[in-house]
């Protein structure tokens, strides 16, 4: 599968519609995401499972701002829904490969509910603290 371009229009609806979708963040004028971009289109050549999206920074700097990107490129994998990596810098193939493999083997159950636990301990928080 090819990379696709996210925009703001389709960013939500693209992470909430597939199971695994790594997002690449990049601009043209940046050196290493020339370098990443080829890396990160093998990829998608050889994992047709996933979705693979570029976000350019400069077309979708308020998706970029709300997304927090502050520095380039940044590579982010969501699985169903949920953000599991984010990271900037341009990562080697074999790096990339390996989170890939790391997110297709997450029994994402279990991530659900280590989120959910973190939610409740949260809310006691505040509650303890600020009612």
């Amino acid at each position: 599968m090819a990379t696709v371009d996210l925009t703001a229009e389709t960013f939500m609806t693209t992470i909430e519609s597939n199971d695994i979708v790594l997002v690449d963040w990049w601009a043209a004028w940046c050196g290493p995401c020339r370098m990443f971009a080829p890396v990160f289109e093998k990829a998608s050549e050889e994992h047709s499972d996933v979705v693979f999206g570029k976000v350019d920074t400069e077309a979708e700097q308020a998706l970029a701002a709300q997304a927090q990107i502050s520095s380039i490129p940044t590579l982010m994998i969501f699985r169903q829904g949920v953000l599991l990596f984010s990271q900037p810098g341009a990562l080697p193939a074999a790096a990339l490969e390996d989170i890939i493999s790391q997110a297709k083997a997450l029994d994402m159950e279990k991530v659900r509910e280590e989120i959910a636990e973190q939610q409740n301990e949260i809310n006691s928080y505040r509650e303890m603290y600020y009612e």
